[in-house]
């Protein structure tokens, strides 16, 4: 029988594969409803359906760890001690992967007091005594021992399980010097530390290879350990009981006693109702045909009908047009505006019962229509009112976008798109084409179809959201969009000529910061490469090592802090220079190459992307600007006033965060301090350090200013005095003098999380809210990382309910008063207006007017000013 007629057997290390595919997939892009993460399930399953299209094996079995205990670990005690508690958010996937392997009927395995790797190790052997081709997919590197001329190991690359590198014999030996079965024998002198198997010291990979080929075997190593010569030698002979150990352990077996054999995994026709059942359950929508394809499944009906008929929309002329928008003018109904390059080219619109479309048009009827208050209800509705307003009309009468209502009721999970929400509240699959074909096989919906779908799906939306969120939507979100579309589109003056010359200045200084640092270590490397960082640092300047990462130790910034405070080092602090300098140039070139032909630059603010609620932008990012510093007001003096206007005016709310602290807690001290007049800090170091608000020095105000604003973040005495680098009890004394003194901060903070976790949410002062369904959870760094979020989340939520507020009103009135000026920016919790020429005193007004009413607090909402020719000199 020749290779291609012997039968294909595939097994699977369950275990190891999922737990791959946890790390690849992020964790928050694969939620469901409940709150169930998938990523680990979805990744692997995406994994095995590629391989059964590919290898198409006539046998397959998915095997399992039971737990971490197993007869290594009687042998060994420490035997994968070091590894970390298994992520919760994995450990439930693995029930849901079994079962859904079940409903495809593939033969699930486990064995008590045994390792995935035995079961597959006695399935290939089996496997290949009874004439199959053997394909072992693992991720654990103790599987290369099984490879031999019927079995090919199918490892993961370091991309995740996406990629699979093919093992034969030829291969092991090309990679590690030795034949497969001689792997084993490596492992166990240089050990493995996944394993927590500790092998001899300063002897790696390539020693090992020399040993085996000079004496042969691991054996042979063994007895002859006087002859090898050097430190090398007298650490193995010290560790030849730890060698043994290794060898012994990691050893696979393959005679576990299954219920199975090879034969009794013949790929069975898969319950597809079952399957149907699981994905519905996972909310996998996408992947459901692959699987059907890979399997031969008939995927008839895989699909959900929708409860009523898709409408064909009826295609239109303008006259014809505004006779039916005139006719169904009672009701809200469902509009898509097509843009492409900015315009606007189809329009489709439908009632529940019906869909038109019609080419984008001027016709006054038409244009009347969109611009008047009928309602109109909208999926992501910014892009499309930018897209109107271009061609000189507006669209009035919003009502309704279901891509921000989705975002309230879940921002921690958001939809992404109308077709996730369609699948998510109607139970239908969204019709559309594949963006990956020249030329799609299926159609996707049409813009009225579209309209059509969006109109029920806010229908099933609104039927879920309690009444706070939804006035949070109709009374913050709506209005905000349609003043952050005039902000896109305004756009801000930006000087390419500034950011080009700080731009080269600071190229200059980061080339003579790697200068001096290649002085003092002696040599030219890459700076940006963490590998060869880690040279440097752990091996030739043998500094302390800092946490484990997968790929050695962390050079991150946090970790290059701590290490250059605990061991200081002028390469360490160089290259702390170096790598400010460098990422400054890259925010600079960022905003630069934005720069679009009215010499203006046009982010994209995404009110979804936070949990909170705060704004974010794109395309530059201009919330990454540093907050001053002597750079970040070389970049904002980039920011300048606009040819046809006079000046820029700069406006913020003095320590919002701790007067909704105040007003939230109800504090009596807090109250008094804000409505003193006083400093904030100076009144309250007063109190807590016991001496007049005049003998307040500046270092009791940094302590005191640092603990206020980390209260509101949920700072521990050890993050604290991390913070002001003190002792911890010194901290911990601060701490319990602030509550002292203000106590009521104390009890708020305490029964804002007990509610939270009654409630499961958390809620800003207009109702805004946030699901917190970590604060039961079993693990305790999780529960503990929510409970500093719920902290928070109230304070900062309503911090930026209260600045939308003030925007979209500002906006409002700048308009109602017929004024030129116009807001530009909103970032880091402060507004910048473009001033047009004598309007400064009305436009001034209006902003300290609708920033000051934006709340009703118990303390007053102080609202700083600035003016200037450019962002730097507008500051205050």
């Amino acid at each position: 029988m020749t290779d291609s007629e012997k039968p294909t057997l595939l097994v699977v290390d369950g275990h190891s594969l999922a737990f791959r595919a946890f790390y690849a997939l992020p964790v928050e892009n694969f939620t469901t409803k409940d709150n169930q993460h998938t990523n680990a399930i979805y990744g692997f399953l995406s994994m095995l359906v590629n391989l059964i299209k590919a290898e198409k094996p006539s046998h397959i079995a998915v095997a399992f760890d039971v737990s971490r205990q197993s007869f290594r670990t009687r042998e060994y005690a420490e035997y994968k001690g070091t590894r970390n508690e298994t992520p919760p958010e994995f450990s439930g996937q693995i029930p849901l992967l079994q079962e859904t392997l079940r409903a495809m009927n593939i033969t699930v395995l486990t064995k008590e007091d045994f390792e995935a790797d035995d079961i597959l190790a006695t399935l290939a052997t089996q496997g290949a005594a009874d004439g199959y081709n053997v394909l072992v997919v693992s991720g654990d590197r103790d599987s290369i021992q099984m490879v031999n001329d019927e079995v090919t190991l199918l490892y993961p690359s370091v991309q995740g399980v996406s990629q699979l590198k093919r093992y034969d014999p030829a291969t092991v030996m090309e990679r590690y010097g030795v034949p497969p079965h001689q792997y084993p024998d490596i492992a166990a002198l240089v050990g493995e530390t996944s394993d927590n198997l500790p092998g001899v010291p300063k002897v790696g990979e390539k020693t090992a290879v020399k040993w085996l080929t000079q004496f042969g075997t691991l054996d042979a190593i063994l007895e002859r350990a006087d002859e090898i010569k050097g430190v090398v030698g007298n650490n193995l002979r010290e560790h030849l009981d730890d060698v043994r150990r290794n060898r012994k352990l990691n050893r696979l077996l393959t005679d576990v006693e299954l219920d199975v054999t090879p034969a009794d995994l013949a790929v069975q026709p898969i319950d597809a109702q079952a399957v149907r059942d699981m994905f519905a359950r996972l909310e996998f929508r996408t992947l459901l045909p692959r699987v059907f394809e890979a399997t031969g499944a008939v995927a008839e009906d895989s699909t959900p009908e929708p409860s009523m008929p898709v409408p064909v929309a009826r295609q239109v002329d303008a006259v014809a047009a505004a006779e039916w928008l005139a006719a169904n003018d009672a009701a809200p109904v469902g509009v898509t505006v097509n843009v492409l390059d900015g315009a606007p080219q189809r329009v489709g619109v439908a009632t529940l019962s019906e869909a038109i479309e019609f080419d984008w048009t001027d016709d006054d009827a038409v244009l009347a229509w969109l611009v008047s208050s009928a309602e109109k209800v909208l999926h992501d509705a910014k892009p499309q009112v930018k897209a109107v307003r271009r061609a000189g009309a507006d669209l009035g009468g919003l009502t309704f976008d279901t891509n921000l209502a989705g975002w309230l009721l879940r921002p921690s999970y958001p939809d992404k798109t109308l077709g996730d929400l369609v699948d998510r509240y109607l139970g239908e699959k969204l019709p559309e084409a594949d963006p990956t074909q020249l030329v799609p096989e299926t159609e996707g919906a049409t813009p009225g179809q579209l309209s059509w779908f969006t109109l029920r799906v806010a229908d099933a939306v609104r039927a879920d959201m309690p009444e706070s969120i939804l006035g949070v939507l109709v009374d913050i979100e709506l209005p905000t969009l349609l003043a952050l579309a005039d902000m896109e589109l305004a756009g801000v003056a930006v000087s390419h000529e500034l950011l080009s010359e700080f731009s080269g200045e600071l190229a200059e200084r980061a080339d003579g910061i790697a200068q001096e640092a290649f002085a003092t270590i002696g040599r030219e490397v890459n700076l940006g490469s963490p590998k060869q960082l880690q040279e440097v640092l752990f091996d030739e300047l043998e500094l302390p090592k800092t946490r484990k990462t997968k790929t050695g130790y962390s050079t991150d910034a946090a970790a290059l802090a701590d290490l250059q405070e605990s061991n200081p080092h002028p390469f360490l602090d160089l290259l702390g220079q170096h790598r400010e300098a460098t990422k400054l140039r890259q925010i600079i070139e960022s905003l630069d190459s934005a720069i679009k032909p009215d010499h203006r630059v046009h982010t994209t603010y995404v009110q979804t992307g936070s949990q909170t609620g705060r704004l974010s932008s794109t395309d530059p990012n201009l919330q990454n600007i540093p907050v001053r510093t002597q750079e970040s007001r070389r970049i904002r003096q980039a920011f300048q006033v606009g040819e046809g206007y006079e000046t820029l005016l700069t406006a913020d709310y003095s320590q919002i965060e701790m007067r909704i602290m105040a007003h939230l807690s109800e504090d009596p001290g807090l109250i008094e301090a804000f409505n003193s007049g006083e400093d904030l800090h100076r009144f309250v170091g007063a109190r807590v350090f016991g001496v007049e608000p005049s003998d307040v020095t500046p270092a009791m105000r940094t302590k005191v200013k640092a603990m206020s604003y980390g209260l509101v973040y949920g700072l521990s005495a050890f993050g604290l005095s991390k913070q002001l680098r003190i002792e911890q009890s010194e901290a911990k004394q601060l701490m319990l003098e602030y509550f002292n003194r203000f106590g009521a901060v104390r009890d708020y903070l305490r029964a804002s999380v007990q509610q939270a976790k009654i409630d499961g949410f958390t809620e800003t002062i207009f109702g805004r809210r946030r699901p917190f369904p970590d604060l039961s959870s079993p693990n305790r760094v999780l529960r503990e990382n929510a409970e500093r979020a719920a902290l928070n989340s109230p304070i900062q939520g309503s911090a930026a309910d209260i600045m939308k507020i003030a925007l979209f009103h500002i906006h409002q009135d700048l308009q109602a008063a017929d004024l030129r000026s116009r807001v530009l920016l909103q970032i880091h919790d402060e507004l910048v207006v473009e001033v047009a020429p004598g309007e400064w005193d009305a436009t001034e007004a209006i902003v300290r007017t609708r920033m000051g009413d934006a709340a009703s607090l118990s303390v007053p909402l102080d609202v700083q000013v600035g003016q200037g020719p450019n962002w730097d000199a507008a500051g205050h």
